[in-house]
């Protein structure tokens, strides 16, 4: 029988400047809540998750008020205050911080805040395809559209075969002892199955949902909330 929990660890510490908000683009409101909350939210309420971690910056503002307005993430979410200059930094400073709280089995569900299209059912998804897998994996779909590759003056240079090309999402799942070597041994990732692929290792790649599309720009916005609203 498989004896190993599931964690989650939420990177939070970013400003989102691409999105042009007053606000840290995870606590901008959305659908009535701060963004976070609906990733917070989803986490919490998923029974096979054993515990939320959230990894905030040291002079976060912001994050103390969201948790007194969501008594339901009592006792579901952790705060650390630990976020660094980077994603990769941010993940691996909060492997560090609850080192004596998991196991090195123990897998780590590793979610970009500004991803609030997440469900349950894709979270049971990515468990059940990944939970007795050698080196876990991420949520990730398919590119459908063709891909061009530009030049220095915006003409195309060629146009890139889609064969066998996947857009990768969160969260993405793998073991903690395994996640915490990888992202301190990579000088330069953008996400955890890049800092696993060094280790000369292969993530598999669980199809995911068009839903579950990280907000970065304006227009973003409007499309998350018809999703979340769906839900309603």
């Amino acid at each position: 029988m498989n004896s190993s929990r599931y964690f989650a660890l939420i990177p939070a510490a970013g400003i989102g400047t691409r999105l042009g908000a007053d606000v840290p683009k995870q606590y901008m409101p959305l659908a009535g809540q701060p963004m976070l909350a609906h990733v917070l939210t989803t986490f919490a309420a998923a029974s096979v998750i054993s515990h939320v971690f959230v990894v905030v910056s040291p002079d976060d503002g912001y994050i103390s008020e969201l948790m007194a307005a969501a008594p339901h993430l009592q006792g579901r979410v952790s705060l650390l205050f630990d976020g660094g200059a980077s994603r990769q930094e941010s993940v691996l400073n909060g492997l560090q911080a609850i080192r004596s709280l998991v196991g090195d089995d123990d897998w780590m569900l590793v979610h970009d805040a500004a991803r609030p299209g997440l469900t349950g059912g894709l979270i049971e998804h990515l468990i059940e395809t990944l939970q007795d897998d050698p080196v876990g994996g991420l949520l990730a779909l398919p590119v459908v559209d063709t891909l061009k590759r530009g030049d220095q003056q915006a003409r195309v240079a060629e146009t890139v075969p889609r064969n066998a090309l996947w857009a990768a999402q969160t969260p993405q799942m793998f073991r903690y002892k395994l996640l915490l070597r990888a992202l301190a041994q990579a000088e330069t990732v953008t996400d955890e199955a890049g800092a696993v692929e060094l280790l000369g290792l292969q993530p598999r790649l669980v199809e995911g949902s068009p839903r579950n599309f990280k907000v970065t720009l304006p227009h973003d916005v409007t499309l998350a909330e018809m999703f979340l609203k769906e839900e309603f």
